[in-house]
């Protein structure tokens, strides 16, 4: 797979595909089994935007065992192995080494059809785009780790990193959807650009529709950008068209770099509809449909 593809995917039969990813990080929150279960989450999600079923994963621990105590690693790992139980998946073991901080994450092996996974490349023109979770993660860790976050919206970016993209692969297969790509730290506007230019043609996005965690703004306001925003802003910005009246504030949380994103799902206008009323049912009130596909250069256009 080329184009910036989620996972790697090789056939070995005309009915099986293994899928495979890596990903792990430095803590985002402090809690050492919140960080444990988001790590865990976010390392499951390329497997989940190519449509494919999680079988096993290896953990990927650095930890600085001479001075922090091992019960934060025993807490970090059980909230990684609580998080493969949820997603059906099997430890088979992993890796660690010592170091200077704490690092976790995991290598993940999935199946898939070889005929039937979907990627970033798959967006068609007339199609619409849903978004199953809200954005603002990179400006809210930021925040958290500056002590500025109430606990009622510590809890829900917390909530949010912690939930798995499974009922959102799963269902995006099952009602037919053309590509699909998760939003990790390139941020919206970054991996839909990726999507746009692996499908050829134009996203458009809703600004004003794309659901925001509640106080990203006002940390906005107060100038806690993670670095990483500018830079994703910088790298795309010959192929944005911005529409006037937009808010700056709004295009730098659409560049706002996220930790385990949701899924951004190009689907054909008939089944976005039920993709969104399914996912809601089933407790995911953040899915929403924030824009379309046309024909056209490669590009992302931001409307109002």
């Amino acid at each position: 797979m080329e184009s910036a593809a989620d996972a790697g995917i090789y056939r070995l039969s005309d009915e099986l595909a293994i899928v495979q990813s890596l990903d792990f990080f430095t803590p985002v929150v402090d809690d050492p089994y919140d960080f444990g279960q988001i790590a865990a989450a976010n390392s499951f999600s390329d497997i989940y935007a190519v449509g494919a079923r999680p079988i096993t994963a290896m953990n990927i621990v650095c930890f600085p065992i001479k001075k922090e105590p091992k019960d934060v690693l025993k807490q970090i790992l059980r909230g990684g192995i609580e998080k493969i139980h949820e997603a059906e998946a099997l430890l088979i073991g992993g890796h660690s080494v010592e170091d200077q901080e704490p690092k976790y994450g995991l290598s993940v092996t999935g199946v898939v059809h070889p005929e039937k996974f979907l990627s970033n490349a798959g967006a068609r023109p007339g199609d619409e785009l849903v978004l199953t979770k809200p954005i603002g993660t990179g400006i809210l860790t930021t925040a958290i780790k500056a002590g500025l976050v109430g606990n009622k919206e510590k809890e829900e970016v917390i909530k949010v990193m912690k939930t798995l993209n499974k009922d959102a692969s799963r269902l995006m297969l099952e009602l037919g959807a053309s590509g699909a790509t998760d939003i990790t730290g390139f941020g919206l506007a970054g991996h839909a650009l990726e999507m746009a230019s692996a499908s050829k043609c134009t996203l458009i996005i809703k600004a004003g529709q794309v659901p925001i965690l509640k106080g990203t703004q006002e940390f906005l306001n107060m100038g806690l950008i993670p670095e990483g925003d500018y830079s994703n802003k910088e790298f795309c910005r010959k192929s944005f068209n911005i529409a006037n009246g937009i808010d700056p504030d709004l295009i730098t949380i659409l560049f706002d770099a996220q930790t385990s994103g949701g899924l951004l799902i190009s689907i054909s206008a008939e089944r976005s509809k039920e993709l969104v009323k399914r996912l809601r049912d089933l407790g995911h009130s953040w899915t929403t449909k924030i824009g379309r596909v046309t024909d056209g250069e490669v590009a992302v256009r931001i409307e109002l």
